[in-house]
């Protein structure tokens, strides 16, 4: 008996907008995996001294390294943001017998976020 496999384009994620906003979070994914590996050699070039570590901070002033940097920004946030939206539902909450709603949950997560993000702020430059 032989089952039939109806073709699927690979273009089939274009036909419709939900589609490619999925792809393109998934794209993201590759992005924030960039960023940690960068990290990563971050703090390896610490450990290597003073020299190696000033020779990877000249290389990030360069203009490549500067838009390298701004478009991986843009794809976190994007991905940062969708993720939280997407959260409230996965991550059904209940008081008692009533559901929270899930723009309390995802309100939530985007507070946090501000807090954390004035924190690390205040860290850094000190104000």
């Amino acid at each position: 008996m032989s089952v039939y496999h109806r073709p699927v384009s690979n273009i089939w994620w274009l036909k419709r907008k939900p589609y490619i906003l999925f792809m393109i979070r998934e794209l993201t994914s590759v992005f924030v995996a960039g960023y940690c590996i960068f990290l990563l050699v971050l703090v390896y070039k610490l450990t290597q001294g003073a020299d190696a570590y000033g020779n990877f901070m000249v290389a990030l002033k360069l203009p490549s390294s500067v838009a390298l940097h701004l478009i991986s920004l843009a794809f976190v946030l994007y991905h940062t943001i969708t993720w939280f939206n997407l959260t409230p539902k996965i991550l059904v909450l209940y008081r008692g017998e009533e559901r929270i709603h899930q723009g309390l949950v995802a309100g939530t997560f985007y507070a946090v976020w501000a807090v954390i993000s004035f924190m690390v702020v205040w860290l850094v430059l000190g104000v």
